[in-house]
This record gives C-alpha cells, structure tokens and sequence, in this order.
C-alpha cells in the first residue's frame, strides 16, 4: 500500500472519462490497467467512509481514537483504507501513518513500520527498542498525525502502542480496525465505534457483478442465479469476491453458475467455518499446477506483504512452475500470480509504474487460514516450530521465531521471517542432515562467517545472505544448482566475489541489497561465460567490454562505472532494465560522455553522471524507453529545452536532486506519459503549463521544490480542471 506521507494535497473529485483528444495508442495503453482500477473498488460503504472522515476531522482537539468492528472478510481494513486515501483527509493531516499489527504482535516490528512509513530512516534496524520509541515520538511530536492500526487482537497491546504517541491537542487521531468489540472499547468507551454490517442483497449484487464482469452487461439468466450466490454468501464482501473469482472464469456458462449457486447453498456463511468451507469452493476450483504455489502462501507471516519478484524466484526454487514454450520460469511464474489475483485469492499490495505490472501483493488472512486448512489436508507440510513430522513428506520450515532446528532429511525450505540468533554451531552441523535443501533464506542471521558444512547443499537453488565478510568464500561456488544469490551486505564498501563463481551455471539472479549501500565486485577475469539475467549491485572493475563477454544474457542491471572505457551497453542486446551510477576513479574526471544503449531497453536510472542536456537525444532515441529516471547531478546545466525531441514511449519521468532552473517542455514531447515526479530540485522554477495538456497524464508528484515550481502545478491542476479533465491527480509536499 503506498503512503502519502506529508502535507499533500490531492483532488478526489469523480472522475469523468478522458478528454476526446486522447490518441488511440494511449487508449491501449490503459487496457492493461483496467483491472488495476477493480484492486480498489468499494462498494456499498460510502456512508460509513464518509461518517468516519467526518469523525477523524471534526473539530475537537484532544487526541481521539475511531474504531471499526466487524467480523473476519467483512471489509475492516478496505473501509479504513478509503478513509485513509480520502482527498480531505490527506489534506488535514500533516502525518499519515498505517500500520498493520495482527494476532502476532511485534512492538518492534509497529516502532519500524511507523518510522519507514514517515521518513525512509538509515541504521533503525539497529536501534533499540527505546530509541525507536523515542524517534517515533520526535516524528509524531508537534504535527497533526493520522495513525491507523489494523487488525489490532489484544486489549494489551492496545495499551502498550497508546504509549508511543503523543498529546499536543492539535487535533490528531488514531484509526483502529479490529475484529473484537472489546478492544474498542478499552481504546475509546466514549468514542465512535463503528460496527461494520453485512451488504445487502443489493450491493452485494453490484459488488458481484463488478467482479465477475468489470462494467460490461451481464447476461439476464445470470441475475437469479447471481442473487441466489449473494444470498449464500451473506453479504460477507470477501465471500462474494473469492466466489466472484471463480465465476469470472465461466462468466456466460449458465451450467456452472448453477453449480456454483447449489454448492454454496450448502455453506452457511455467518460463522468461521462456514466462511471457510465457501472460500474452499475457491481452492477447488483451482486448475492443478496453480495449488502447490497458493498452499506456499500460507506460509508468509499474517499481513505480510511479499514482493513479487522474490516471490516469483521462490516458487521457481521450490519447483512449482513448468516449462511453457520459450517463455523464462519467472515470466510464467508471473502469470500464475496473475491469476490467482484474477481470481480474488491474492490481495494486490503495490503495481509497477510503467505498465501496471504486479510488484508486491498479499493474503486477506481468512484466505491465508485457507492456505493452510488446505495445505494440511493435502499434505503440504508448512512447519513454523521444531517439531516431528513425517519423515517422507517433503518439509519447507518458516520460522518466525528463535527455535532449534532439528535435523530432516526431508527438509526442502528454511526461510527466517524475524531477527535470529547467530547461526550456532548445532544448526551447522545440522547442513549435513538438509542434503535435499533447495531453499535458504538466512537474511534475518547474522553470519560472522560462512557456517561449516553448507558447501554440502549442492541442490540449493535459493540462497540469501547477511554478512560483513569482505570476500565471499570459494565454498559457495559448489552450489551448482543456485538459481538466486542475494548477499546483505552489512557495511558500505564492496564485497569481492570468488573467481569460480562461473562455476554457478544456473545462476540467474545475484543481488547485492542494502541497508547500507554494500556493493559486490566480480574479480578480473571468471574464466567462460555466465547465464546470469538480473546483477544488482556490482561494482564494474575492468570495463564493460569483459562485462559484455561473460554476461550475454543480461536482462537487468544495476551497475556502478568508474572509467569512460565502461560507457557502451550497446551489445547487450536483451538488456531491458538499466541503473548506472558513476564513480570516477581520478579526481579531475567529473563527467562520462556519450554513453550507447541496446535497442531494447525499457527502463533507465541515471546517477552522478553530470552530462550536459544536449547529450539528451541519446536517450530521446531509444524506441522502447518506458522508464526514465535522472538522479544526483545526472545532467548538469541550468536549462532542458526538450524542444523537437520525443520520447515516443515514456510512462515515468523522475527528476530528483538535480541543479535544472528552467525546463521547457511540450505535450508533443512525452505523447504517452503517465507519471511525473521532481524531488529536491531546488533551483526549478517551473512546471511548463503544457505538461498538463499530456492526454495520458494521471499523477504529478512534487516534493521539497520551490513554492513557485507547487505554484505552476496548481496552475496545471485548474486548467486541466476547467478543460473538464479529473483524471489529473496533484500531490504536493510543500515543506521547504
């Protein structure tokens, strides 16, 4: 879910269709996104969304607690998100903070969601518990907050999280949704506690329809038949969605509709299990290759939110997705994804910019109940403790807290999910007994060296890291069936990888990830050529020349240059993605020139470059450019006159931290773009009015500019206003 932290402003006014000039190309381009609009439907609860608003802004000052009640799949938290994301109340809030809490309760864990929901903070994953708590109250202090905690269990955790916010008598709130009355009212006896209902026969029709037909006309024998399902299902939203999943796959067969109407009528929904047996009809009718990867699932912490790439090279590790033509694992792998959010089983969390692609989603936590009700029955062991299973079944370990691992033969997975106790001299010797691991995620335990025996697991194929190590040792180049290496890196320099990492030939994925800005280095020479797809970070030594030879079948890349001899990409001919940051080795060399990029790239993140604007059109020609993003000095000079140049395919412009003071741009320049942002530009004078007239534009995004560069934003935004055109959303960060 993103967060709009700060004092933005955005209209929510209803949107009317597009303007009638929008170019057909740009039509097509949304066709692809018209479900990313059905994520968000809401329907039935205006009402209550706008009783709440009225609630949370009214006009008392003291600190104020609101609560939303109702069962499991009754919309709790979709409710609490319109309000969260409601024009006015975005406007009257100078902090915005969501926070997820679950039966499980982490105070650490709510201490650092708050704080990354306010401001992206280095070094809080070292912090102890009281300095969080005292950086939480620093953030909060002084400004009018909105807090909304979903899914609180536990009148005790209620009055331990109280504690963490203050009372300035500035009209701040806090939103809780959960499923037990007796939590609101030890919140707030005095306070609006608002019991959510079920939706009516009615709505919960419309709800139905939305889903199963996105605004086209149903068929008329459809509407009893639809009825009768609404009425199984009792209203209960998350009910008729899952339901409305498995009916938009047969949306005009009459037959299975009254199928579907019959075996519901067998399920009463107004209890848990009953719930539970309707969504079950949801897994029944999932086609066979989809089932191992949803029971997966179920083995993520409740609410947690995965990313879809990690996720991806997951189910890819653990075997769960088939070979389908040409296509790569990860791409098919993407599409089972995709349907199991077509079919309302999976939340999505988060959508790439460019084209509305699935970038991180989540489980209602009924359906994650589902999971693993289902995953027991079939005999798909999830283990979360250090218990005895069966010997035989095929074992995956999700370990949410500090236990002994007991050795298994059995065992596929380990992942850890919270912070870990060095690995111990007992679960290092336990690798001789885990000869059959495919998965290891240790990037919650910390390694103080690379533990004994690990070089025993020759059938992992997903491993993840956190060390300090400056080298990687040459033992992990006997994992010949690795798949995806991730190393943390735990201190800002450059890890060195081992010669023989060639050896890796499966090797596809090698990430090196922060906290701390640690990149990994390739030695000079790795001998024969790597199947590698996706680098990020590496550190490039000895030019891009190597780098061309030994990674032919590069498709993103996230790099860090230091001579002009690493300037040409060109023959990287399946590079797609592209993030370069320049470090000149000498002093005196402040700018590389000229760079060449590959016909097929789609997105490119420039850093500290310093090329002057003319050296533009070398961007401006690449065909297939959908992403552009320009950081830290990447053009330097006081003016970018776009002038004839045209981006024929651009969908995302960021410009951040760079010293521009005028920009003159035209609608003809960018006839596809999407979304604008500039952050930190702080000799900007301007947004040219001609951006607004962009017929494909939906969202300018400003942060920490001059008020003049919000002031010609707000310009745009009543032009456009007057033309009639409310897609246009406008948000500003107006702190200075």
């Amino acid at each position: 879910m993103s967060m709009c932290i700060g004092n933005m402003k955005i209209d929510s006014s209803p949107r009317p269709h597009r303007r009638l000039n929008q170019s057909a190309a740009a039509q097509s381009s949304f066709s692809r996104g018209s479900k990313k609009l059905l994520d968000t439907i809401f329907v039935g609860i205006d009402r209550d969304a706008e009783l709440i608003r009225d609630k949370l802004v009214e006009d008392q000052r003291k600190l104020d607690v609101v609560s939303i009640v109702g069962m499991g799949g009754i919309g709790k938290t979709a409710l609490a998100t319109k309000v969260y994301n409601d024009g006015y109340v975005k406007h009257y809030f100078l902090v915005r903070v969501w926070v997820t809490v679950s039966q499980t309760y982490d105070k650490r864990g709510v201490l650092i969601q708050i704080l990354e929901s306010i401001r992206s903070q280095l070094g809080i994953e070292k912090a102890s518990n009281s300095l969080l708590r005292e950086m939480v109250h620093k953030q909060l202090m002084g400004r009018r907050y909105l807090i909304v905690i979903d899914d609180i269990w536990h009148t005790e955790t209620w009055h331990e999280l109280k504690l963490f916010f203050p009372h300035d008598n500035n009209g701040s709130r806090i939103l809780l949704t959960s499923r037990l009355t007796e939590v609101a009212k030890h919140a707030n006896s005095y306070g609006l506690i608002h019991q959510l209902g079920y939706l009516n026969k009615e709505k919960g029709w419309e709800l139905l329809c939305e889903k199963v037909f996105h605004g086209n006309e149903c068929p008329k024998w459809s509407i009893k038949l639809g009825m009768q399902i609404v009425k199984n299902c009792q209203g209960l939203p998350l009910a008729i969605v899952v339901i409305a999943g498995v009916l938009a796959k047969e949306a005009y067969s009459e037959e299975f509709w009254e199928e579907i109407a019959h075996r519901t009528s067998l399920y009463i929904v107004g209890d848990e299990n009953g719930c539970m047996e309707t969504l079950g009809l949801s897994y029944n009718h999932l086609p066979l290759h989809l089932r191992e990867c949803f029971l997966y699932l179920g083995g993520f912490p409740e609410d947690f939110k995965f990313e879809v790439k990690r996720l991806m090279w997951l189910w890819v590790a653990e075997g769960f997705i088939q070979h389908d033509g040409n296509r790569s694992l990860e791409d098919i792998a993407e599409g089972y994804l995709v349907d199991l959010v077509d079919r309302n089983l999976v939340i999505v969390a988060g959508r790439r910019k460019s084209n509305g692609g699935l970038k991180a989603c989540k489980l209602h936590d009924l359906v994650r109940e589902l999971c693993l009700k289902k995953a027991k029955e079939e005999g798909f062991k999830l283990q979360f403790s250090a218990a005895i299973t069966q010997p035989y079944k095929p074992l995956r370990m999700l370990i949410y807290e500090d236990i002994d691992i007991l050795p298994a033969q059995n065992l596929r997975s380990i992942v850890f999910f919270s912070y870990f106790r060095s690995l111990g001299d007992a679960i290092a010797n336990g690798f001789r007994s885990f000869e059959l691991l495919r998965v290891l995620d240790l990037q919650k335990c910390k390694l103080d060296d690379f533990p004994e025996g690990v070089e025993l697991l020759v059938h992992l194929r997903y491993l993840t890291i956190q060390t300090d190590l400056l080298v990687l040792p040459v033992s992990i180049c006997n994992f010949w069936s690795l798949q995806t290496l991730i190393v943390y890196v735990m201190y800002d320099g450059c890890i060195v990888l081992p010669r023989e990492i060639c050896n890796l030939v499966n090797l596809r994925h090698l990430f090196t990830c922060p906290p701390y800005g640690g990149t990994c280095s390739f030695p000079r020479s790795i001998g024969k050529p790597m199947n590698l797809q996706t680098i990020s970070k590496v550190s490039l030594q000895d030019g891009v020349d190597d780098f061309q030879k030994y990674f032919p079948y590069i498709k993103e890349l996230h790099c860090i240059i230091h001579t002009e001899k690493q300037k040409d990409f060109k023959s990287l001919s399946y590079l797609e993605k592209l993030k370069l940051e320049y470090f000149p080795i000498s002093f005196f060399i402040t700018s590389v020139k000229c760079f060449k990029f590959p016909v097929s790239l789609k997105s490119l993140t420039l850093s500290k470059c310093s090329l002057a604007w003319s050296e533009m059109s070398f961007i401006q020609s690449l065909p297939n450019l959908q992403v552009l993003k320009l950081h830290y000095n990447a053009f330097v000079g006081s003016c970018w006159n776009t002038d004839e140049q045209v981006f024929p395919h651009l969908k995302v412009l960021k410009l951040s931290i760079l010293d521009i003071k005028q920009w003159e741009a035209y609608n003809r320049s960018f006839p596809c773009l999407r979304q604008l942002e500039i952050f930190y530009c702080s000799s900007l004078e301007e947004i040219p009015l001609e951006v607004g007239d962009i017929p494909t534009l939906e969202l300018i995004k400003i942060r920490r500019c001059r008020p003049c560069v919000c002031e010609s934003v707000r310009r745009i935004e009543e032009e456009q206003r007057d033309l009639g055109n409310y897609d246009l959303k406008i948000y500003i960060q107006e702190e200075w």
